[in-house]
């Protein structure tokens, strides 16, 4: 995964640099103190010289745009003119994160006449936000103390937030098949995702698909299959189908990483020879989601794009399908056919003999994992029609149970508890619009994704 990197942009006044250069000098110390408190957060930090003037801040800007930061990070060392940045503001190509912090914890306990000097950038701020407001550039402000409150790890989860959205609108998703006939909730034209969000789509043709099996060797597989010995329990004894799976698998592979592919979807109904799918590859959609790639089932390239974007920014994530009620113990059972981040797997992940008979291709085998306990967030991304979309954000307590029951080994499940009792749940998730494939998020809140949903320009619900 690649580390979001952040520009940190550091605002002062030149009046005060001409009255008295040494009024800079605490202000430094808050400034490095920052810089090192986001870099613990695992920021990459582009860092700006401390910038007064127009020009001080183009020159920043220039240097943020050609780094390509995800995020503009501003600090107010002191008050500054909004109309010496403004300019270079709306000109970033990322949004603004505004850490709204001073140095003084205690400022009443002491209230040195030296305090002013050093703690009053707070209404540069709100110079600045009602300029970045007024003229329709999109910031978002965590304000508090950074050693007295959790403000920096605030403005890290923004810049989590809004990278994964940039992923979003620039994902490069590929369709094998065609979306499963009759599925109305997902179903967004190629055209349409690329106007609404910005996503492009690709397709495996049957005749790449040729082309990219008959470049995987025997080696390749031998390699392939010895490696999930390895990370798996393999207990297939169908050996010629779990070589052609993971032929399949292995050509998927490298068509989506020459075609630099930042997710696929894959529709088991087409698991056809003349669509490159010797056998339905379940292995490798797994090994997809634990590697970065995102996936969604049933040719649906909205989803498969979304959990791709997460996975960029968070690797605990997976593809995930509300399937079943547990009425009695408020419970919701996620599963699907074969298809989950391994790397979330409570037990070792199990590869075995799958039936298969939705296809022509013929049984295969399955991959199968238990999601383990914690707390997560289940996002869905729901279209409204007209380009429009709601985000909805359910916090849910993962829990670490399944393993008791006999077939667990041969069933992905996890099972969720929703923020309020199942019926509850329930009536919510549909009234908001929800669509029934979705993803699980392991350690981010729905306030961080909501950074995420706003970036993109959806409306955003949250079930809680």
């Amino acid at each position: 995964m690649k580390k979001v990197k952040i520009g940190f942009l550091p605002l002062y006044i030149k009046l005060y640099d001409d009255k008295d250069p040494s009024l800079r000098i605490p202000m430094l110390g808050h400034k490095d103190a920052a810089i090192a408190m986001l870099k613990n957060e695992g920021l990459e930090v582009v860092e700006a010289p401390v910038c007064r003037i127009s020009a001080e801040f183009m020159a920043a800007k220039e240097l943020f745009n050609q780094e390509q930061v995800d995020a503009v990070v501003t600090l107010h060392l002191a008050y500054s003119p909004s109309l010496e940045s403004i300019g270079a503001l709306l000109a970033c190509d990322a949004p603004i994160v505004v850490l709204d912090s001073t140095i003084t914890y205690d400022l009443y306990g002491r209230m040195l006449e030296a305090d002013i000097d050093s703690n009053h950038g707070i209404h540069g701020v709100q110079d600045m936000c009602n300029l970045l407001k007024r003229n329709g550039k999109q910031y978002f402000v965590e304000a508090g103390h950074l050693l007295h409150s959790d403000v920096v790890a605030r403005v890290a989860a923004d810049c989590r937030a809004i990278k994964a959205a940039g992923a979003y609108k620039s994902a490069r998703i590929g369709i094998v098949g065609k979306p499963f006939q009759g599925m109305g909730d997902f179903y967004i034209s190629d055209e349409d995702l690329k106007n609404s969000i910005g996503a492009q789509i690709v397709h495996y043709s049957p005749a790449e698909a040729r082309d990219y099996l008959s470049r995987v060797t025997e080696e390749e597989i031998d390699a392939e299959l010895e490696k999930d010995r390895r990370m798996f329990c393999v207990e297939v004894r169908q050996e010629e189908n779990y070589r052609a799976a993971v032929k399949t698998g292995l050509a998927l592979r490298k068509w989506a990483a020459e075609k630099k592919l930042s997710a696929y979807t894959v529709s088991f109904l087409d698991a056809t020879a003349e669509n490159g799918l010797l056998k339905m590859p379940f292995p490798e959609l797994c090994k997809a989601m634990m590697s970065g790639t995102g996936y969604a089932g049933e040719g649906d390239t909205l989803t498969a794009g979304l959990v791709g974007a997460l996975l960029s920014v968070y690797p605990d994530t997976t593809f995930a399908e509300v399937f079943c009620p547990d009425w009695k113990n408020d419970l919701l059972l996620l599963s699907h056919m074969s298809e989950m981040n391994l790397s979330l797997s409570s037990f070792q992940p199990v590869v075995a003999d799958k039936p298969f008979s939705y296809a022509e291709s013929g049984d295969t085998v399955g991959s199968y994992g238990s999601m383990r306990g914690g707390s997560a967030t289940l996002v869905n991304v729901a279209p409204m029609g007209g380009g429009k979309y709601t985000l909805i954000l359910a916090p849910v307590q993962m829990q670490e149970i399944g393993r008791e029951h006999g077939g667990y080994r041969y069933v992905v499940q996890g099972w969720l508890k929703p923020p309020m009792p199942v019926a509850d749940y329930l009536e919510q998730y549909s009234l908001a619009g929800g669509t029934h494939h979705s993803a699980l998020v392991y350690g981010a809140g729905p306030e961080e994704l909501r950074v995420f949903g706003e970036v993109m320009g959806f409306d955003v619900t949250i079930i809680r």
